[in-house]
């Protein structure tokens, strides 16, 4: 039975939450963003028909807690919360709780993140389905000198994963006996710390491996489909830097192989709506990694190239209003990619920025897309994910589409706080991508250390210099501008972003 949705809770952050409020607004859906104390003039928040407030900058105390997110959309006299990606997204008591207070949840039933989002159990049902499998330990002893004597029967070096959660929180590797109880103590902290559960496993750590993962999705009728594939190999600390659609690495065998897997897993989990189904690739072989069950950072590739909007399909989906049907089923076109522009200074090894954004200006122009949650004048904090904006480009090959995503990086404008923005240049000029032959190791083997800072010019270094003989000026004399930004801005240059733990993640 369908159900319209009329006001939808957003109970998330930064780009992710102005992207479902642009699809809601095409919808004619009013919205309303449950945010913490720090996000409240956020982007976001500017955006939204009403905004909440469900507590202070701890995740822990506001967007983890599941009693603050759905008091407040009752409060905010929403039907449905959508919980976009980290956070909460994959939490199933928190779907339950959603239901339960008489809400739609956009997203797979609570039983469905049970079985597939809980990574263990997802192993498990995997199993049952004959899907190959990295050799690991996914058992319910979880005391660390059992699992420190797992990890020496699997064979170093092995990685220790959180159960409960993915996007690199909570993983660890171990690469001698010496380490693993150091390592798999500090996985379950992390674990507890980002999703609430200090359930981990292991798995044999493939040195090789590239990372492709495929988009499914569960239609309102019960059929789970496949979109094609994204090729993640690039990745520093297990966390994902540049994604694209569709992969450099797949023939049309593997590809289809791979894609009959992911829908078998999402049909055997009865799976609704937008999920991901991730694979690790070494040497002709595919493993399964995980099953996310939600809205990916990346989605944005796999729409370009398929022509889909995936935020209005799960909206309509949790409207029971959402059936594919052959002739939209398109065949891919082009290729895109997409580029994580993150608050860091990558000639300081990506030591944190924070501070007010100044003057943020994205090119504009075809087979462009820009996602963001900052503006000028709004502020970097220290509390959560540092990630900025999203670019994603779109071209009729992949050689273009890596030409014009480096001119769209350099044309790019954001002053206030230092960016990846070189980082992802050089990325993306390396030989081994531009071939497309990157594996996860790609960052660990070439981008190890900071970047060389480039030589100032002499008249930049003048600049430089009576810049920075105004600012000890202002000082020396207590003056600093009291006006507005200027006087926040300089404020936000002298203070340290170490004095506080800084990623706390999305």
């Amino acid at each position: 039975m369908s159900k319209k949705i009329k006001r939808l809770a957003i109970a998330n952050r930064g780009e992710v939450a102005v992207r479902i409020i642009k699809a809601c607004e095409e919808m004619g859906i009013e919205t309303v963003l449950l945010h913490s104390e720090p996000d409240q003039n956020s982007r976001a928040a500017r955006l939204a028909t009403k905004k909440i407030c469900i507590g202070p900058a701890p995740s822990a105390e506001s967007y983890l807690s599941i009693e603050a997110n759905v008091q407040g959309a009752l409060a905010g006299g929403a039907d449905a919360i959508h919980p976009g990606f980290g956070f909460l997204s994959e939490n199933a008591d928190f779907a339950e709780a959603v239901q339960k207070a008489g809400l739609i949840f956009v997203g797979p039933s609570p039983e469905s993140i049970r079985q597939l989002g809980d990574k263990v159990r997802c192993k498990e049902l995997a199993i049952k389905a004959g899907l190959p499998l990295v050799p690991g330990y996914q058992g319910e002893d979880q005391s660390v000198s059992s699992l420190v004597n797992k990890a020496a029967e699997i064979g170093y070096p092995v990685i220790v994963k959180a159960a409960a959660g993915g996007g690199g929180r909570g993983m660890k590797l171990i690469r001698k006996a010496e380490e693993a109880q150091e390592q798999i103590e500090s996985a379950q902290r992390e674990a507890q710390s980002a999703f609430g559960s200090p359930k981990v496993f292991l798995e044999k750590y493939l040195d090789r491996a590239k990372h492709i993962e495929f988009q499914i999705f569960g239609d309102s009728s019960g059929q789970v489909i496949h979109l094609f594939d994204r090729e993640c190999s690039v990745q520093r600390r297990h966390q994902k830097i540049i994604e694209e659609a569709l992969s450099p690495s797949l023939n049309e065998d593997l590809r289809r192989r791979m894609g009959e897997a992911a829908v078998a897993i999402g049909t055997l989990g009865k799976y609704k709506g937008a999920g991901t189904v991730e694979f690790l690739l070494q040497d002709g072989q595919f493993y399964l990694l995980e099953v996310n069950t939600r809205l990916q950072v990346e989605h944005p590739v796999t729409e370009m190239v398929m022509g889909i909007d995936l935020v209005k399909a799960q909206i309509l989906t949790a409207e029971n209003n959402y059936v594919f049907s052959s002739h939209q089923i398109r065949s891919p076109r082009g290729h895109s990619i997409e580029c994580r522009v993150y608050a860091e200074d990558p000639y300081q090894g990506g030591m944190p920025s924070t501070g007010l954004l100044g003057h943020v200006h994205f090119p504009e122009g075809p087979g462009r897309r820009f996602e963001y949650g900052f503006e000028s004048g709004d502020e970097i904090t220290p509390f959560y994910d540092p990630m900025i904006a999203k670019v994603i480009v779109w071209d009729e090959n992949r050689s273009r589409a890596i030409e014009k995503m480096i001119h769209v990086l350099r044309t790019s404008t954001l002053f206030g706080v230092k960016t990846n923005i070189p980082y992802l240049i050089e990325i993306l000029s390396h030989k081994e991508f531009v071939n497309g032959t990157m594996t996860t190791r790609f960052i660990e083997t070439y981008f190890a250390n900071a970047l060389t800072a480039p030589e100032l010019t002499e008249s930049e270094k003048l600049i430089q210099q009576k810049v920075m003989e105004q600012f000890k000026n202002s000082n020396s004399q207590n003056s600093i501008p009291a006006s507005g930004s200027d006087s926040a801005f300089l404020a936000s240059q002298m203070a340290s972003p170490w004095d506080v733990s800084w990623r706390s993640f999305q």
